[in-house]
């Protein structure tokens, strides 16, 4: 049954990419988050339906300073030894070519690490976050309440970290979430059940382009 505070209202919501970056999802990349490649169809086809209902879209990218001032501490010793991972400029830190709406656009870093959003196309922007957490020490929230959305739609790589912490972000500032389940990599059945306990929709690809009616679209 659907529950009238955190079913997910698609309509009033916004698609949030997480780190579906060359580094992260190229094969042999040097941070590679196996099974990111696999599951970009299904990232590429939400995309897609969000683009073709011109519903708000936000990228979230990391970009660690080369000499880890900025990094989680658990990678801090490891980029100050040399290990670049999306350094500020490089290939590795740009948005996979299947998410772009422009195949030629790069990132400006300089900008996303003041804080700025990059606007890529029509309701599609690009952030940056310097933790696990979207929210965490940005103005996402803000940007959401501006807009009067109501839920988020998460997508991207590496489940137990990023987009499991953002979804609690989410869910703890009141938003209602929705995880694709099968458009992010690294989910495993417990995590799923505990975003279940705390409210999250964790439909699949299918599932949910169905029910925005795009299924034969996308």
């Amino acid at each position: 049954m659907a529950d009238r505070y955190t079913t997910p209202i698609p309509q009033s919501s916004a698609l949030l990419t997480i780190d579906v970056q060359r580094d992260f999802t190229d094969r042999g990349a040097v941070a590679e988050i196996p099974g990111t490649g696999d599951c970009l169809p299904a990232m590429q086809r939400i995309l897609e339906a969000y683009r073709r209902r011109r519903w708000t879209i936000f990228h979230i990218v990391r970009l660690y300073l080369a000499g880890g001032s900025n990094a989680d501490v658990c990678r801090r010793q490891a980029i100050e030894a040399g290990h670049g991972i999306v350094l500020p400029g490089s290939p590795g830190a740009e948005l996979v070519t299947p998410l772009k709406p422009d195949p030629d656009m790069t990132l400006d870093a300089n900008a996303l690490l003041s804080g700025k959003l990059q606007q890529l196309a029509e309701k599609e922007w690009v952030m940056y976050k310097p933790r696990w957490d979207a929210f965490y020490g940005t103005r996402l929230e803000q940007h959401l309440r501006d807009l009067g959305l109501t839920t988020v739609v998460i997508v991207g790589c590496n489940f137990p970290n990023c987009p499991r912490t953002t979804a609690y972000g989410a869910s703890m500032r009141d938003f209602r979430v929705a995880l694709i389940a099968d458009a992010v990599s690294g989910v495993y059945e417990q995590g799923l059940k505990e975003l279940h306990g705390i409210g999250v929709a964790t439909p699949s690809c299918e599932e949910y382009l169905s029910e925005i009616g795009l299924a034969a679209y996308c």
